[in-house]
């Protein structure tokens, strides 16, 4: 069953990931007082303008790149470094992933799942930690549209719309 384990939002961009146990979703807008639904995300004036109303990992995938990293001997990241908004557990990325282009409910709320998230060298940069980007190709999760206003909160379900 896959549920939210974690959310996390920054009210502007390069400050720490704050741990919330609920947060209020604005349609195509984003997370109440997020850096992206306030316009102060690090890419919130990036051309061409991407929908960045929210983000999702799974914590399968954390747990991946962590696993990788630890091989290698460099720290492993903690979900709030990954930069994401809400960690999925009891998903594999690749089932993440191919929510893209796709409705899906989180909680009673329904979303469209837009684009990969594809991993950049911004969370190894504010973390001071090494490889992100090679550690979490394929596992950086996904951004979805918000499309039903309402509150997001710890355990509730991710069920795809059909």
């Amino acid at each position: 069953m896959a549920k939210v384990s974690g959310i996390f939002i920054a009210s502007s961009a390069g400050e720490s990931m704050l741990q919330k146990s609920f947060v209020k979703m604005l349609p195509n807008v984003g997370i109440d007082g997020d850096r992206y639904a306030l316009g102060l995300g690090a890419y919130s004036k990036g051309l061409p303008t991407k929908i960045r109303d929210i983000s999702l990992i799974t914590r399968a995938g954390i747990d991946a790149a962590n696993q990788e990293l630890k091989l290698l001997g460099l720290d492993p990241f903690l979900d709030y470094e990954t930069r994401r908004n809400i960690v999925i557990e009891g998903l594999s990325s690749q089932l993440l992933n191919n929510l893209v282009g796709k409705e899906f409910y989180l909680g009673k709320l329904k979303l469209r799942a837009t684009e990969l998230c594809i991993p950049c060298e911004r969370p190894s940069k504010l973390s001071k930690k090494k490889d992100f980007l090679k550690a979490f190709e394929g596992r950086g999760g996904i951004r979805a549209q918000i499309l039903e206003a309402g509150e997001i909160k710890l355990g509730d379900l991710l069920t795809e719309y059909y």
